[in-house]
């Protein structure tokens, strides 16, 4: 069962790196060929230990060792406490890399793509400048890393690749929107939801984004920065602006890319970002018909009714790959939100929908499993169950049928096309913890100023969060970039990039409200 389209809240996992990124991936293919530079130092200052506790002094005062793992590159693993709270429970492992400065380092500055469950360290060794811009390159040692329960750190383990691919791909027995039919996907989520409870180790009660949080500021003082610079994307904004909260004396340069409301409950996060999904799709509907290459024909609201009617004969009589998998209209869901996340990516779309209309499944699978980092019959990295477990945990259980029923047909008027695709039972109603997470404004009183930027046309995080989070903050800067696509900054607007990358290096406040074409 696709597990990203059939839980009815937090559908789209708002992660920075689209199909753009993947072809830069490919460079990390590349280090054998290049010749070895000399290796310069990897040093870190001391740790910053003022004001830590007696029993975190451990984890803070340790010193990391790092080792060569790329040109240019090091990595390294911070130990941190599993439960925050009691520190002596137990220990878990923290994946560290870091892009050493190409001149004079001004300090570190930490990265996070998003997700939740998207890798930091697998984003800075294979896609860094699709991180981060030259100037950053060249002043600041980059850091990734992976959040906990996330890749190479301490991770979230539920299923095996077979069983990932009937969880994610499987169709369904019953009709859709029956009883029987959520009965069914109730049961696969339960299903995975037991799997990760048993395969996990004991880590999932402490997956939430305030212990990552409060690991970043570990990663911040083994580093020996005194202050935490920061660059954050999606969800990584959510995860900043929670640091924010907790440590506001310690936020140093703070830029919030692609907000997410840390306000907004769970109904109205999958409702607003099912309307970003539809008019984005629009959006590239109206391009695609302007392209005169595409298989659709007429005005745009014909276009959309015969793709509505292509999901719907995907679903009843689904298409066979050449691998044995089916593609569902589940499937072909995801492959269409994968390739809004960037307008880069709309050229895939095409094609994927072409071929569907043809009866080949071929490209639109692609793009699922690149969604769901599918390669070649396995899983790459644990993004889709990282996902889940940093969800269930954070957002509190809404259970009012007549809040849902609202949110329902809302997205129904508003989002007609991916409506009958986006809904389903609440994949988080049987998660083995109960959430300790909770929804409210981040004001981060005394953190100074903090860059947010907002995409007009953002699916995955629609501008009105952005506008909404600079607001809350109680210096908040708000940069609108004008355009389609997730996120803002290192997109090619200037604008954008120089606002920003002024912020990080100098220190230079922009103007809020600053509006870039």
């Amino acid at each position: 069962m696709n597990n990203r389209s059939t839980s009815r809240l937090r559908r789209a996992a708002a992660i920075v790196a689209g199909l753009a990124a993947a072809s830069v991936a490919l460079s990390g293919c590349l280090y054998a060929m290049i010749p070895e530079q000399s290796s310069r130092p990897s040093t870190t200052s001391d740790p910053d230990t003022e004001g830590v506790a007696d029993d975190l002094l451990p984890f803070y005062s340790q010193e990391l060792e790092w080792t060569e793992c790329g040109v240019g590159f090091d990595c390294t693993d911070v130990t941190a406490p599993l439960d925050w709270e009691d520190p002596g429970k137990g220990e878990i492992t923290l994946s560290v890399v870091r892009h050493r400065a190409e001149g004079t380092p001004v300090g570190s500055l930490l990265t996070n793509p998003g997700g939740p469950g998207a890798s930091g360290v697998d984003l800075i060794l294979n896609s860094l400048d699709f991180a981060v811009g030259a100037d950053l390159i060249e002043n600041f040692d980059v850091i990734g890393f992976d959040p906990r329960g996330v890749g190479d750190s301490t991770a979230v383990t539920c299923y095996d690749a077979p069983q990932m691919d009937e969880y994610l791909y499987g169709i369904p027995a019953a009709a859709r929107g029956t009883a029987e039919w959520e009965a069914e996907l109730l049961d696969a989520h339960k299903g995975f939801a037991e799997a990760c409870d048993a395969n996990s180790g004991g880590i999932l009660p402490y997956i939430t984004t305030i212990n990552a949080a409060r690991d970043m500021d570990l990663i911040r003082a083994v580093l020996g920065d005194k202050q935490l610079n920061y660059l954050g994307y999606s969800y990584g904004t959510f995860l900043g602006a929670t640091y924010a909260k907790l440590y506001p004396e310690k936020a140093g340069r703070l830029v919030l890319d692609g907000a997410i409301d840390p306000a907004v409950p769970g109904l109205e996060v999958g409702a607003t970002q099912a309307l970003g999904f539809e008019s984005a799709l629009r959006a590239y509907m109206q391009d695609c018909l302007d392209s005169g290459e595409c298989p659709f024909n007429g005005t745009v609201d014909e276009a959309m009714a015969d793709l509505g009617a292509l999901l719907a004969s995907v679903d009843s009589t689904p298409l066979k790959s050449g691998d044995g998998r089916m593609l569902g209209a589940d499937s072909l869901m995801t492959a269409i939100i994968a390739a809004l996340y960037s307008q880069d990516s709309w050229g895939y779309l095409t094609q994927a929908l072409d071929e569907a209309l043809q009866g080949d499944p071929t490209s639109a699978l692609f793009l699922a499993d690149f969604y769901n980092g599918r390669e070649n019959g396995t899983y790459t990295d644990n993004s889709a169950e990282a996902f889940r477990a940093y969800n269930c945990m954070d957002y509190p259980v809404e259970d009012d049928p007549a809040a849902e029923a609202a949110t329902n047909a809302k997205i129904a008027e508003g989002a007609p096309t991916i409506a009958p695709y986006w809904t389903g039972p609440d994949s988080c109603s049987v998660w083995p913890y109960p959430p300790t997470g909770t929804r409210g404004e981040i004001t981060a009183e005394g953190a100074g100023p903090i860059l947010v930027i907002g995409t007009t046309n953002d699916p995955a995080t629609p501008y009105e969060w952005s506008e909404s989070l600079a607001k809350q903050l109680e210096e908040g800067v708000l940069i609108t970039r004008v355009g389609e696509g997730h996120t803002g900054y290192n997109k090619g607007n200037a604008c954008v990039d120089d606002a920003v990358e002024a912020f990080l290096l100098d220190g230079v406040v922009p103007e809020d409200g600053l509006r870039c074409e």
